[in-house]
């Protein structure tokens, strides 16, 4: 009888564990599902970036040529709303030298706007298990020289850490390295291993932007897949939205990046800027891309297609003590929000030449972009804009201190 009973749990428990098992592998399969792209995916996404000139937004068309004649503005824009184009324009030089014009497909260094798709490959990974955001980066990288820098912190930019570029450039000018030659991740890492170069402050003791943090998790992401960098994020987040013209260019890979828009740097168009040893780690920065590619990410982040809706909210969380009320940093996003007020997300860059922003208003659906490859100061001049779309105003005052960088490379 006892025999009989043990046999009988012994099934129940199996049966138990085999419809647990099957829910889980079900729900894997309906994620992997959601996933597969399909004809009609191609066709909604040709539908969204379809753009008819005849049919822009003049009030738009003038103000960006007023802000290419008047501030400089020399790249490509796009204005969206609900699913549709109200304006796109390319306007100015790709490479001054050769005079070559930029095209509305032009493949643009996104600089720091990189660090919003690391973000998601970072949330992807902790959603399938394979990070926690309270793993500590000692975890993938014994030697590494900082205690208690968690995944959280890298991507709020609370974890305290200096800024390698600086650090490695300073280096390799000292030690006479090869300066054209891109330095990888892993090299970064080891590099800060055997240096141990001194911290800025303690972790979690504020928000201070810098582009080690994304650096870091760019390493992870590799240490943790398998993968480079690259190989991660086209197979996981560039072909499931569709993103055709988006590639990573890192100079540790590349002798020359395979792109025509060239940088130009110093507020005109005599220093054109050559990719060096510092265009090879990426993570932070080395994502290339076009405005309709960045309108299709804004449409497969809202869909659930690349990430959660739970993941998501949690991105979309100001991580830090807002600035003037309104300005935070959450989970690879800048974002402006506040009581009675439109959820907007963004992130800035600026980078060997290109300066640019990328703004989702959540609330209102819109979507704004300027891609620029001359480093003035144009696009602190779209206060106009903001207004005319009924948005709030983004960039102007947002940041201060440790938390404002208008006027460096790293933003």
């Amino acid at each position: 009888m006892k025999f009989r009973f043990l046999i009988f749990t012994c099934s129940i428990f199996l049966i138990s564990l085999y419809s647990c098992t099957s829910k889980e592998e079900k729900a894997k399969k309906i994620e992997a599902d959601k996933k597969v792209r399909t004809k009609e995916d191609d066709k909604a996404d040709s539908l969204l970036i379809a753009y008819d000139p005849k049919k822009g937004d003049q009030w738009i068309a003038n103000f960006v040529q007023n802000l290419h004649k008047k501030s400089g503005f020399n790249g490509n824009m796009l204005v969206a709303r609900k699913g549709k184009i109200l304006y796109e324009k390319a306007i100015g030089w790709a490479d001054y030298l050769h005079r070559d014009s930029l095209k509305i497909t032009s493949e643009f260094e996104l600089a720091s706007i990189t660090k919003t798709f690391t973000g998601v490959a970072i949330m992807q990974l902790v959603e399938t298990g394979k990070l926690k955001l309270t793993d500590d980066v000692k975890k993938f990288y014994p030697n590494f020289p900082y205690d208690g820098i968690t995944i959280e912190l890298l991507l709020s930019h609370r974890s305290g850490m200096m800024n390698y570029v600086y650090f490695i450039d300073d280096i390799w000018r000292k030690e006479k390295r090869n300066m054209k030659k891109g330095v990888s991740n892993q090299e970064v890492m080891e590099v800060i291993a055997s240096k141990k170069p001194n911290p800025y402050t303690k972790p979690n003791r504020l928000f201070h932007y810098n582009n080690s943090n994304f650096m870091v998790l760019g390493a992870i992401i590799e240490k943790v897949t398998g993968q480079r960098y690259s190989q991660y994020m086209m197979e996981h987040v560039f072909k499931p939205a569709g993103l055709k013209n988006t590639h990573v260019y890192s100079t540790s890979e590349y002798e020359k990046i395979p792109v025509d828009v060239v940088g130009h740097d110093r507020n005109n168009f005599k220093y054109s800027v050559a990719q060096n040893f510092l265009d090879g780690p990426v993570g932070d920065k080395g994502i290339y891309s076009t405005l309709h590619d960045l309108v299709l990410f804004d449409k497969y982040l809202k869909n659930g297609r690349l990430l959660s809706k739970k993941s998501l909210d949690s991105a979309y969380v100001g991580r830090n003590k807002p600035v003037n009320g309104h300005f935070n940093y959450g989970y690879g996003w800048r974002m402006f929000d506040g009581k009675g007020m439109d959820k907007v997300v963004y992130h800035t860059g600026w980078w060997h030449g290109f300066r640019h922003i990328y703004i989702r208003d959540l609330d209102k659906d819109i979507v704004v972009i300027f891609l620029g490859n001359l480093t003035n100061g144009s696009l602190m001049h779209l206060d106009d804009l903001f207004k005319y779309l009924k948005m709030p105003i983004i960039r102007k005052g947002a940041y201060s201190g440790s938390g404002s960088l208008p006027g460096s490379d790293e933003d």
